[in-house]
């Protein structure tokens, strides 16, 4: 098997770069999203709660929408246009949050930027079609690890400059980090193919109703969408479930801390051995098998409540959907044709970010008093998933597939 030339290489090392600089101002500040708030003037608590969760959610919800769009887009002229587009989007969006002085001001830059935003979808099609079919897992699992790695460092370096410099400062620095990603793909990225002649007459209705159509992608679909589900709805209970376990309440931010980053730091683990793993089974057997030990791990957590089964449980379901994430957006990308590369991975990037978006509330509004029904919830979903994989996901592994006759026609 041979090697990607060295400027494939750098493809991915670059749309990886520019994935977790990109996550890392994303995390810089919107964790301390509640306190800018309050300085903006919002003094009661539910009020404050109402603006951050109403702010958070906006990019996600528009972006959901656009990504496909501004994928097929990118089939058409590239996507490291877009990506530069998305990127520069950030970087004034940002440096406006600096000035802003009403909440409705941050919600709707937010909502704008949700319309330019879709570079996580673009940076994975990016490095995906920069490789070899048979190195596509191993290209993919790189950039969702820097994405797991860059909110790890963001939140750090916003806690360690927002008491020097301010909270709107920290807001221009996040804008840097935006313009160093965009400086980075601009000068480092080299479009890897030429874009198929047959796209520019065909719209995006007729290339998602092809997609719909084409074995496997709907599954491939419902696979990231229950496991981006499963993954989000530890974070809106988690502090809660720590402190129901009998810690101090002086303990209880560094735990929940401490937890946040074992499931941050398995995932990442989890994506970076997809590609080895997928050498030896199918992303059939890995979303099954991921399915099962996620079940398992939050079984534990739900039979013997204490931090050291949060933490084995965190950690097993951390690197299982790592595994399983990579494995499905692997198979979903050996599965698209040639000139709707980053419409399908836009699409796929929507099934992501539904589950981003609707986790949370959904973890919220079922756990009540009994907040390990949310664990049991996920467990029930997982258990389910891991039937619907076994008995609907393609049994080869597509992985080493040779292209079809259409690919090599169309490159």
């Amino acid at each position: 098997m041979s090697s990607p030339p060295p400027s494939s290489r750098r493809n991915v090392y670059t749309a990886a770069a520019a994935n977790g600089i990109g996550f890392a101002g994303f995390t810089l500040v919107m964790p301390f999203l509640p306190l800018y708030i309050r300085e903006l003037g919002v003094t009661d608590i539910a009020d404050i709660a109402f603006w951050t969760g109403l702010t958070l959610g906006a990019t996600p919800a528009v972006t959901a929408v656009s990504a496909p769009l501004w994928g097929r887009v990118g089939d058409k002229y590239g996507s490291k246009v877009l990506v530069l587009r998305s990127l520069m989007a950030f970087v004034l969006t940002k440096g406006a949050m600096a000035f802003v002085t009403a909440p409705w001001q941050l919600f709707a830059l937010r909502a704008l930027l949700g319309v330019f935003a879709g570079y996580g979808a673009l940076t994975v099609s990016m490095a995906a079609e920069s490789v070899p079919r048979e190195k596509m897992a191993e290209a993919i699992g790189t950039v969702q690890v820097a994405q797991r790695l860059g909110p790890a460092v963001g939140p750090v370096v916003g806690g360690l400059l927002a008491p020097f410099v301010g909270l709107r400062w920290t807001f221009l620095i996040a804008a840097a980090f935006y313009l160093a990603a965009a400086a980075l793909v601009a000068v480092m990225y080299r479009e890897p193919r030429t874009r198929q002649a047959r796209s520019a007459g065909r719209r995006l209705g007729e290339v998602i109703g092809e997609l719909v159509r084409t074995p496997g992608f709907v599954m491939v679909f419902t696979v990231i969408l229950c496991l981006q589900l499963v993954d989000r709805s530890f974070g809106p209970i988690l502090p809660l479930y720590v402190e129901l376990l009998g810690l101090f309440p002086s303990q209880v931010p560094l735990v929940s801390g401490v937890l946040f980053s074992i499931a941050a730091l398995f995932a990442a683990i989890g994506h970076h051995y997809a590609g080895a793993l997928l050498l030896q089974w199918s992303p059939r057997v890995l979303v099954t098998a991921s399915s099962v030990l996620t079940a398992a791990g939050l079984l534990l957590l739900v039979l013997v409540p204490s931090v050291w089964a949060f933490a084995v449980a965190l950690a097993l379901a951390g690197a299982a959907i790592g595994v399983g994430m990579t494995a499905a957006y692997t198979s979903g990308g050996a599965l698209l044709p040639p000139d709707a590369h980053a419409t399908g991975f836009g699409l796929l990037t929507t099934a992501s970010l539904i589950g981003l978006a609707v986790s949370p509330i959904v973890a919220g509004f079922i756990s009540g008093p009994e907040l390990r029904v949310v664990f049991e919830a996920d467990i029930a979903l997982l258990v389910l998933l891991a039937a619907l994989a076994w008995m609907r996901m393609a049994p080869g592994d597509v992985t080493r597939r040779p292209p079809v006759a259409s690919d090599a026609s169309a490159s």
